[in-house]
């Protein structure tokens, strides 16, 4: 790899680095990726104490700066998401479930008004993906996961036809698909979570 090219150090589960794969791939930016083993921390990754992305040495989008601007959209969604499968089944994920389909209702609701999807617009950002798309679609295969571990629907066309709707286009676009990981993969690094790494408490 040059040392002027564009380098992406992540884990092809987690949607943090996914984000940044697809803002590049969105924007035509051409780049290398690096699976990161986690446990196993390269040089590099820890250097750099992130997942981020490195041009020509130096930093130039970290996706926590993407999710600060986000957070009032889908951090609350985000946060009650993880409730759902890394709480131990009862009380704490009956709460977090429920809390899940309310938030989901209210971006239903969000997308439908402030964003014009009722008027047509096909994604968040209007007629072209943009960062909130990415924000939300990242967690795109971790929804279908979360849904499988549960035996519940979250993102139904009859209760959150916009949503589904959306959620349809985005993961069918070129600049997406190729980088959504594997349903599997993803389905046991939630078990993997859920056992390694359990809420005992919720909120």
């Amino acid at each position: 790899m040059e040392e002027d090219g564009v380098k992406v150090l992540g884990s092809s589960v987690s949607p943090f680095s996914l984000r940044v794969r697809i803002a590049l791939d969105v924007k035509g930016v051409p780049y290398e990726y690096v699976e990161e083993d986690l446990k196993n921390k390269s040089q590099l990754l820890l250097h750099s104490n992130q997942l981020l992305v490195i041009i020509s040495g130096e930093r130039v989008v970290e996706e926590q700066t993407i999710e600060h601007k986000l957070w009032p959209y889908w951090g609350v969604l985000g946060h009650s998401l993880r409730g759902m499968y890394r709480c131990p089944e009862g009380e704490l994920r009956e709460k977090a479930t429920k809390e899940t389909v309310a938030n989901i209702s209210l971006l239903e609701e969000a997308f439908g008004t402030a964003f014009d999807g009722s008027k047509g617009n096909p994604f968040f950002g209007g007629e072209c993906i943009g960062y909130l798309d990415i924000a939300l679609g990242a967690r795109s295969v971790w929804f279908q996961v979360v849904e499988a571990m549960n035996g519940v629907k979250l993102i139904d066309p009859h209760t959150a036809p916009l949503l589904h709707a959306w959620l349809l286009r985005f993961s069918s676009a070129d600049c997406v698909k190729k980088s959504l990981p594997h349903f599997h993969k993803v389905l046991s690094r939630g078990y993997q979570v859920q056992r390694e790494y359990p809420l005992l408490t919720y909120p």
